[in-house]
């Protein structure tokens, strides 16, 4: 969706760099922030090794390295899109009763405003904090306003 809105044709070169991340955290771990203060990542090895003489290994390094350099557009998009992930599980857990997001909210605005590259992603953020995950089943369509409910 950040890609279309950002005007990017090649949305499948976003994807790939997308599913190329997340190849390279299979290996390596998604090392979470407290645990990054413990704990030395080398992706590089192991997407390297996870590619090593596969028909996918020059074109998915490519795009690798791209990701982690973060000047195109294409790469800041899927960094915009790994970010807003963390935004949306936690509303998903506040919509289930959980609090933990709560104590998040502060340091997640200051990453909303200082490391979301694209204005999509700043809009997608704020339109996140005010969302019900809710919202499709209760005002979607439904038994009550569509179906055998429905007076």
């Amino acid at each position: 969706m950040i890609a279309a809105k950002e005007g990017i044709e090649d949305t499948e070169k976003v994807v790939k760099m997308a599913l190329v991340h997340d190849i390279a955290e299979s290996r390596a771990g998604d090392v979470h922030y407290v645990s990054r203060q413990y704990t030395e990542r080398n992706e590089e090895l192991g997407i390297k090794d996870m590619l090593a003489d596969t028909a996918l290994e020059e074109e998915f390094l490519s795009l690798w390295q791209e990701y982690e350099d973060r000047q195109s557009m294409e790469a800041k998009i899927v960094k915009d899109a790994d970010n807003l992930d963390i935004d949306f599980e936690l509303r998903e857990q506040s919509a289930m009763g959980n609090t933990v997001g709560e104590s998040f909210h502060a340091p997640r605005k200051q990453v909303s405003e200082n490391k979301l590259y694209t204005d999509t992603a700043y809009a997608m953020w704020q339109e996140i904090q005010d969302s019900d995950p809710h919202d499709w089943h209760r005002f979607g369509r439904n038994r009550l306003n569509s179906g055998d409910w429905k007076q």
